[in-house]
């Protein structure tokens, strides 16, 4: 049995992976992560998401950490402004002020952190036994049509598998390191929104815009990523008509 712990951010790549660790029978907890992000639409997205999956959803209270990682327009608001109307080729060719200082690194940990104590009291308490668990943290990362993250990579993932595995006592004491999986990292954006639609991934209650507005401003990255996939996948977007 896969015991995942989701980052769902609600938007359409965290969401389209939590639609995939429920069609594969995980058992599935999410996290939606409160970090000092400019708006909290995302927020609301990921707990109606999780509510659509039939998933808990724990949002974590993490603001401090967006006053450390304040070299960002996603979390400093006064100080930088959120790119708009760039090209795709343009998203990638730099590390876009909208990366969040070790963001994904932060995320992951406390996920990690989360999953590890859920299992430690079934092993440590004897109603799971170790040989059954496979703990996983499941993110939302894409490296094919993404915005110049480093921590959108799979060599990054692969090395953060590793030291959850060095640094745990799952994995130091009893031999199940924390995977980190990441199933739609190296899929086109068309190709997630098709795979969305497959697992019934409800992509109506998703947000991907930077702004938090009553409609998504549809030209930062994010929502220029987001069109280009649902054009590119030959369908509307389900959560414009929503909005």
């Amino acid at each position: 049995m896969k015991h995942a712990m989701v980052l769902l951010s609600g938007g359409l790549d965290s969401t389209t992976v939590a639609a995939h660790a429920v069609a594969k029978g995980y058992e599935t907890r999410a996290l939606a992560i409160r970090y000092g992000q400019r708006h909290e639409r995302e927020l609301e997205s990921a707990q109606a998401v999780a509510r659509k999956l039939g998933i808990p959803c724990t949002e974590v209270d993490a603001r401090f950490y967006g006053q450390l990682a304040a070299y960002s327009a996603l979390t400093n608001v006064e100080a930088h402004d959120v790119p708009t109307g760039r090209e795709p080729a343009e998203m990638a060719s730099e590390v876009p002020i909208t990366y969040v200082p070790l963001r994904n690194t932060f995320f992951v940990t406390v996920a990690a952190a989360a999953l590890e104590s859920w299992l430690l009291v079934g092993i440590e308490g004897g109603t799971l036994d170790p040989g059954d668990v496979e703990p996983v943290v499941l993110v939302g990362a894409n490296a094919i049509d993404y915005s110049g993250y480093p921590d959108c990579r799979p060599e990054f993932y692969a090395a953060l598998e590793e030291t959850l595995r060095q640094g745990s006592k799952l994995g130091s004491v009893y031999g199940r390191g924390i995977a980190i999986e990441a199933p739609i990292i190296e899929m086109t954006k068309p190709e997630i929104v098709r795979y969305a639609l497959e697992l019934g991934a409800p992509l109506a209650e998703t947000w991907s815009c930077y702004l938090g507005a009553e409609r998504p401003c549809g030209a930062c990255d994010s929502c220029e990523l987001r069109a280009a996939a649902f054009a590119g996948a030959g369908v509307p977007d389900p959560a414009l008509a929503r909005s």
